[in-house]
C-alpha cells in the first residue's frame, strides 16, 4: 500500500507522504498548499486507516483554484503556491 502511495505521488509537489511512525501535523502545513499524508494497515481489523493534513484555506479553495488555473493555462503547477508556511 504505501509502496503504490509513494509511486502515485512521486511527482505531485504539494503531496507529502510521511515516513512510517510519523503523522501529519496541521502546523506543518498552514499557510502552504501541502497535504501530508499517512497511511497505515491495521491487519487486525483488515482496515486501512489514512491520515491527511492540510490548511484548508491554502490547499482549500483558493490554493486550487490557483493551481488548475497554472495547469489550464501551461504555467507551472507551482507558480504562486510555494511557501514555506507560517509556523515554526
Amino acid at each position: 500500500l504505501r509502496d503504490a502511495l509513494a509511486v502515485a505521488y512521486a511527482d505531485e509537489p504539494f503531496v507529502q507522504l510521511l515516513p512510517e511512525g510519523f503523522l501529519p501535523q496541521t502546523s506543518s502545513v498552514y499557510g502552504t498548499n501541502a497535504a501530508q499524508v499517512q497511511v497505515v494497515l491495521d491487519e487486525r481489523a483488515g482496515r486501512v486507516i489514512a491520515i491527511c493534513a492540510l490548511d484548508n484555506l491554502g490547499k482549500g479553495a483558493a490554493g486550487q483554484a490557483l493551481q488548475n488555473a497554472n495547469l489550464m493555462l501551461g504555467f507551472p503547477e507551482t507558480l504562486g503556491l510555494t511557501s514555506n508556511g507560517v509556523a515554526p
